[in-house]
């Protein structure tokens, strides 16, 4: 079962401290704590001609678009929404905002998560980019596919209850997969409409994909999921280095304007606190595998000692913590996100 949704993640701004001793006898180190943060839904312009479309509250499937606009009214979208429902929302909303928004002629897809994807056959005649991990990752996925486990989520006990909670909001029948129409591997330069924007593909990371958005005469970067603002990150392929290393990557641009994949718009704080959730759990997960625990006592036993207390979907620890371990140990295989979301269940409050 493939089961792709981010969700929310991870804000820098706020930290606080929180050191214990484990029952397992491991030293907890400080952990990264912040509350979530409250932000308004819809359109935000965030420099000149650049606008986030926001979705609080950022949790599983409540995901970040954005709109570049050139100075002939032409434009560049950057990701769809979950469904089709929420990406006609969206549109309309921008079309509103500005009048560029009745001409996108590109589409980037961040990553292969469908909360970033599913809304694509809206967008017809428009050019649709996306790295070429992207391209495969989303080809071995569909909306169907999770439309048909939502159908059977009563009949899956625990399971079931948690797929209902955080993806029973969205509608995913009649979901016609469109797919990037142009890959590219490690960087592209765009020129939409007079302005130039830089992709560049940070992934594997989040997902196989990863791509990052930077258009430089703005100062502003749309992550996709490299950022969760409010919440855990979810680290479904890894290596942690490459999630680290994209932080790094952002940092170094920089830019003024910080737009996650889920959340409020941040910046270069919001960047240095998912790099140190990063950092932190990476080291946290090592002693505990040192000690022999398993992935999932070891993410129930660094959830319970403080870290990252205050965000939003702590179940996900389960994920990350497994990714981890998966790299630890030096195994390649792909995850088994079946195991994953059951884990997750029963991590959940």
């Amino acid at each position: 079962m493939v089961v792709f949704s981010p969700g929310s993640a991870q804000g820098g701004a706020q930290r606080a401290l929180h050191p214990n001793a484990s029952p397992a006898g491991v030293q907890q180190s400080p952990a990264v704590a912040t509350a979530r943060p409250t932000y308004a839904q819809g359109p935000q312009r965030v420099a000149e001609d650049v606008w986030a479309y926001l979705q609080p509250d950022g949790s599983w499937g409540w995901s970040n678009a954005g709109l570049i606009a050139g100075a002939q009214g032409r434009a560049l979208l950057v990701d769809t929404l979950f469904d089709l429902r929420l990406t006609r929302a969206m549109l309309d909303a921008l079309r509103v905002a500005t009048p560029a928004a009745a001409n996108i002629e590109v589409l980037v897809n961040t990553h292969a998560n469908g909360d970033h994807w599913n809304g694509n056959e809206l967008l017809a005649g428009a050019e649709i980019v996306a790295s070429r991990a992207c391209a495969e990752e989303m080809a071995e996925q569909s909306a169907q596919t999770l439309a048909g486990l939502m159908d059977q989520a009563p009949q899956l006990g625990e399971l079931g209850a948690y797929l209902q909670r955080i993806f029973g909001a969205f509608e995913f029948h009649g979901i016609t997969a469109t797919p990037p129409t142009r890959t590219f591997e490690g960087s592209l330069t765009l020129h939409v409409d007079g302005r130039t924007i830089d992709l560049i593909e940070v992934g594997p990371a989040h997902t196989r994909g990863d791509v990052i958005v930077h258009v430089p005469d703005a100062r502003t970067v749309f992550t996709g999921d490299i950022l969760f603002i409010g919440g855990h990150p979810i680290m479904w392929r890894g290596p942690v280095e490459n999630w680290i290393a994209a932080c790094d990557r952002i940092i170094a641009l920089p830019p003024d304007v910080v737009v996650p994949g889920h959340g409020p718009v941040t910046d270069l704080d919001g960047v240095r606190g998912v790099k140190t959730y990063w950092e932190r759990l990476r080291d946290e997960a090592r002693t505990r595998h040192d000690a022999g625990m398993s992935a999932l006592d070891a993410a129930r036993d660094i959830r319970g000692h403080g870290f990252a207390e205050g965000l939003g979907e702590a179940e996900r620890l389960a994920v990350n913590v497994a990714a981890l371990y998966r790299q630890f140990s030096g195994d390649g295989s792909s995850p088994n996100f079946a195991e994953l979301f059951a884990a997750m269940a029963q991590l959940a409050d």
